[in-house]
């Protein structure tokens, strides 16, 4: 793969190109990662996108909601990309990947790009080279970045680390599902959207609302967040109702991080994160090596049997690891 090519295809903004990168930097392959480092490197370095990440539960209307958002968005002239992450079988390993078939308009629209990624064995809602993925987007020129999570939870949070906006997508009437995740997920949402607010849902999705507003006000104030913010709001994707209006209060909250210094803050602290989680994946490939697990299969046959306890074990099996004994002579 020419990745001089390849590269000036992305800038360029060629479709196919990124589609190509994104697939080259998703790949496990030892030198699909020097290629896709050369190629991350050789982006712009100024290009900087508008990142929202957007989760919800299954059957909220995320697609509906991100095709009738990007349509808005596409209609005045802005370049969207939406990287729609979807859940792979635990047995099979394998993922439907069909976010493109639900958003067909968008799909077909001239400036916008939706690519479906499995989420693998990555936890937090995301797949593991989304964040390479996003930065491929912007370094094609496109305004607007759409981050969708696998659904919602504890883990979903992962995706804050890689947005500049978290929306949290409800159902009206949706507060009972939410009960035993809605703390984490809403610590980090900076809007709260209730859909469907339309037909004989519109009086629940009222009263949603209003509980959603009354439990925002219950947690800890932020410093990125400006007078009025979090917020939940109502929206109709289907009946294209209120979008207008979210993105207006983006645009607004995205302007007052930018002044008051948590924009460049923000995305230098997500920079060092996926620094230190890319340190911890690759360490935690280690023990993938045939060695290695050689290593394991004996030390867990000996913990299994008494021989050894478990802490003695592990020591043992560190000590054993390339580079520890020249580290610790």
């Amino acid at each position: 793969m020419d990745i001089a090519d390849l590269t000036r295809g992305v800038i360029a903004g060629e479709r196919r190109a990124l589609a190509r990168a994104i697939t080259l930097v998703e790949s496990a392959r030892e030198d699909h990662k020097a290629q896709a480092g050369a190629l991350l490197e050789a982006l712009p370095k100024d290009a900087q996108a508008l990142r929202i990440g957007l989760s919800g539960t299954p059957g909220v209307g995320k697609s509906t909601f991100i095709e009738a958002f990007g349509m808005m968005l596409v209609e005045r002239g802005l370049k969207v990309a939406v990287l729609a992450v979807d859940p792979s079988s635990t047995r099979s390993g394998g993922s439907i990947l069909g976010d493109k078939t639900r958003m067909d308009r968008l799909s077909r629209a001239e400036g916008a790009f939706i690519r479906p990624s499995p989420s693998q064995t990555h936890l937090g809602g995301v797949a593991r080279r989304s964040r390479e993925a996003v930065a491929l987007c912007e370094g094609a020129g496109f305004d607007v970045v759409l981050i969708e999570t696998v659904g919602v939870g504890q883990s979903e949070t992962v995706v804050a680390q890689m947005a500049d906006i978290f929306l949290l997508l409800l159902a009206p009437a949706g507060g009972d599902e939410l009960q035993g995740v809605k703390r984490g997920i809403m610590e980090i949402a900076d809007v709260i959207l209730i859909n469907k607010a339309d037909g004989d849902l519109k009086p629940a999705a009222t009263r949603t609302c209003a509980d959603y507003a009354g439990a925002l006000r219950l947690l800890r104030k932020r410093p990125q967040d400006p007078e009025g913010f979090p917020k939940a709001m109502m929206v109709s994707a289907a009946e294209n109702t209120g979008i207008d209006a979210v993105w207006q209060d983006l645009t607004s909250l995205r302007e007052w991080r930018e002044a008051h210094g948590f924009w460049d803050r923000t995305r230098a602290d997500q920079a060092r994160y996926w620094f230190e989680e890319e340190v911890k994946t690759t360490l935690l490939a280690q023990l993938q090596t045939p060695a290695a697990r050689a290593a394991l299969a004996d030390l867990g046959a000996a913990v299994a049997g008494g021989d050894k306890a478990p802490s003695v074990a592990a020591a043992e099996f560190l000590e054993s690891l390339p580079g520890r004994a020249q580290a610790n002579p």
